[in-house]
Order: C-alpha cells, then sequence, then structure tokens
C-alpha cells in the first residue's frame, strides 16, 4: 500500500477488483469440467436435462468432432458458452449429473454384491445356499437347487451356455427387489 493512499481507500480498491484470477481459474475449470462431462453423458441421459438449446448444439457438434486437437478446442468453446450463462441456469444441471453418479454408484455395488452371491452358490456346497434360504424363507428351494446344479454342469462342460447362471441372478435380482420394496 502506498503511503499517500489511506486505508479505508485500499479496502474500497480490493472490493471494485471482484473475484481474484485464481478463482476466476476454478470457475472456468469448473464448467469445462461440466462441459466434458455432458459431452461423455449417454444422448437419452442427456436428453433428459433442462440445457440451453445453443449449448446442446456445441455438445453436438462436440461429439461429431474427430480430432483430439479439435475436439479440446470445440470443449474449451463449449465451456465458453456455457460461461454466459450463470451458474443457477446449469444448477439443477449439476444437481442431477451429482445424484445420478451416487445413484448409479449404488446400483453397480448392488449388482456386485448379487454376482459375489451368486457365485458363492455355484462355488459352496451348502453354505451359501442355507444362508439365502435363511434370508428369504420365500424362496423355492426345490428350484433354486436345480438352478444351483445346472449352473455347476454348465460350468464345467465347455460351450454349453450359461441359462441357469444367468437365471440364478435374475432370481437373486428378483428376491433383493422384493426386500426393497418391503422396506419401503
Amino acid at each position: 500500500m502506498s503511503p499517500s493512499r489511506s486505508r479505508n481507500q485500499h479496502e474500497l480498491d480490493e472490493e471494485d477488483y471482484g473475484p481474484s484470477r485464481t478463482q476466476q481459474r476454478r470457475e472456468a475449470l469448473a464448467v469445462l469440467v461440466l462441459a466434458q462431462q455432458l459431452v461423455d453423458l449417454q444422448p437419452s441421459r442427456l436428453a433428459k436435462l433442462a440445457l440451453p438449446d445453443d449449448v446442446r448444439h456445441e455438445i453436438d457438434v462436440t461429439r461429431r468432432t474427430p480430432s483430439h486437437g479439435a475436439k479440446k478446442r470445440q470443449l474449451a468453446f463449449l465451456a465458453k458458452v456455457m460461461r454466459r450463462y450463470g451458474d443457477d441456469d446449469f444448477a439443477a444441471v449439476r444437481a442431477e449429473l451429482g445424484e445420478n453418479r451416487e445413484k448409479q454408484r449404488q446400483e453397480n455395488a448392488a449388482m456386485h454384491r448379487l454376482e459375489a452371491m451368486r457365485d458363492r452358490l455355484i462355488a459352496e456346497d451348502e453354505g451359501a445356499l442355507s444362508e439365502l434360504i435363511a434370508e428369504h424363507p420365500q424362496v423355492d428351494r426345490q428350484h433354486l437347487r436345480s438352478l444351483v446344479r445346472q449352473a455347476r454342469i454348465e460350468k464345467e462342460v465347455p460351450n454349453k451356455p450359461p441359462r441357469a447362471y444367468r437365471e440364478i441372478f435374475q432370481l437373486l435380482k428378483d428376491l433383493a427387489k422384493a426386500d426393497d420394496s418391503a422396506e419401503g
């Protein structure tokens, strides 16, 4: 601070400058990351989002751009178009992407648990089967045992389609869905 300026004048000058360059860079990078997420999004999910028409058009152009360097420039231009709008315009989009990511993570974890249970049913003799029957007394025991036996045979015979293997997974998925609807 120069000696000729008063302390109050210096504080007023700082308020007039607005956000720092670092803050501006962070915000621009956040918009660039959002632009990349929108470009990577499946077209069916993108159609559900409320986006301005010019942003939608630039997303399509970016997707169609084949060259890596050109795609990078087009992505930067998409981010520039998005920065013309306020944060409020994309708040719903950010919320939707965040919720979907968490929901997708939970669904993937549930599928992995079902796959692990199916593999345990086929690999172990009675332990996993007894555990599943204890958790779900309504399950058709005879049908489940038959599917497990058939899946073991399918596993040992080469070139045999894994029909029972898939049926066990579907049965476990139906049981999990029934549990979820009973809790909810």
